[in-house]
């Protein structure tokens, strides 16, 4: 039986795409953006233009970065809020030591070594020391902004000059074959980690621990090195994140990346990667992104007020996330029935 259904999936290209988990959410959202981009196009021809779209592409570039990170961290059945302020803790290092007369780029190893200790420190409290990891990443979330406010005195930065003038086109100014770079960044980032994700041993440990965590560790799945490994790949693209926005802006503020925890999630949940672990695909936190982006950006070329918009996009994630517990609960209770059933 299993061999016939091995043989399907090699014949058929559509069933194999659908059989993976979370697929099939990825669709129908794929279709949902579709819909909003052609309505804010009507409602305003500008949002069709070509610079309004390279900007868009640029907006969307850090929402899907993030949202990479929480995808992994949710996989795993786990969650991470302390990317918003790992991304002001990057940004305010970095700048930090910029206007401080260090080398850009020395600055940037610097600062991805200190967000990557905050990236192990989270997968070792939840993995290891066994913290929920609400409280555990509420906890590395106060202490990252603390270091983001401590960095400069409790001061944004001031800008970080021309010296720094190739790592702020690197990051966000500069264009690659008629591209900004903060794109291309994206998306190199994306391909990897979903290689990583879809195509190793790790990635399958990373499905396997948020499907069932005791069935995954009598597998031999090492559950903390796993894990550990979800939350510094959520702590490295967070500090991307904070180096584009210090590229961004020309200085560290210490408020950046408010918020961002909850743009991530939105990423990852509309994309279709479950809250209850072990289920979704990056190509939907793609998907994912780029709705949160462009109702961000419709919202306000329809004029619609901040608050509106923060309140419309949050009714969205509730949703995504109740439909999502909906599903899966319908799905267990079906595979109940048909095992009193035999």
């Amino acid at each position: 039986m299993e061999n016939k259904m091995d043989n399907e999936l090699r014949m058929n290209p559509l069933k194999k795409v659908m059989s993976v988990r979370g697929m099939g959410q990825v669709l129908t959202v794929t279709a949902g953006l579709v819909v909003l981009y052609v309505t804010f196009g009507v409602l305003n021809p500008v949002f069709f233009s070509s610079r309004n779209i390279a900007n868009l592409l640029r907006q969307i570039a850090p929402v899907l970065l993030i949202g990479i990170g929480q995808s992994y961290v949710l996989i795993t059945g786990n969650i991470d809020l302390s990317i918003g302020s790992l991304v002001g803790m990057s940004c305010m290092i970095s700048a930090t030591l910029m206007t401080k007369g260090v080398d850009p780029w020395l600055a940037v190893v610097i600062t991805l070594v200190c967000c990557l200790i905050m990236g192990l420190l989270n997968g070792l409290l939840v993995s290891f020391c066994r913290l929920p990891p609400f409280i555990a990443t509420l906890g590395t979330m106060t202490i990252a902004r603390g270091i983001a406010q401590i960095a400069n005195g409790n001061y944004n930065t001031d800008s970080i000059g021309d010296a720094a003038e190739g790592f702020r086109n690197f990051f966000y100014y500069g264009k690659t074959f008629g591209v900004f770079n903060t794109i291309w960044i994206a998306v190199v980032l994306w391909f990897i980690f979903n290689f990583y994700l879809m195509r190793t041993r790790t990635g399958r440990h990373i499905y396997a621990i948020g499907s069932n965590i005791d069935a995954a560790r009598l597998s031999g799945v090492n559950i903390v090195a796993t894990t550990t490994k979800a939350y510094v790949v959520s702590a490295f693209v967070s500090c991307v994140v904070g180096l584009i926005t210090c590229a961004t802006s020309g200085m560290g503020t210490m408020d950046s990346g408010n918020m961002y925890e909850m743009s991530a999630v939105a990423a990852s949940v509309i994309g279709g990667v479950s809250t209850l672990g072990g289920q979704g695909v990056l190509f939907g936190t793609v998907i994912g992104a780029s709705i949160w982006s462009v109702l961000q950006n419709g919202l306000q070329f329809a004029g619609a007020p901040v608050a509106i918009r923060n309140i419309f996009i949050g009714i969205i994630v509730i949703l995504s996330v109740l439909l999502d517990i909906i599903i899966r609960s319908g799905k267990h209770v079906g595979k109940r029935k048909t095992a009193v059933a035999v």
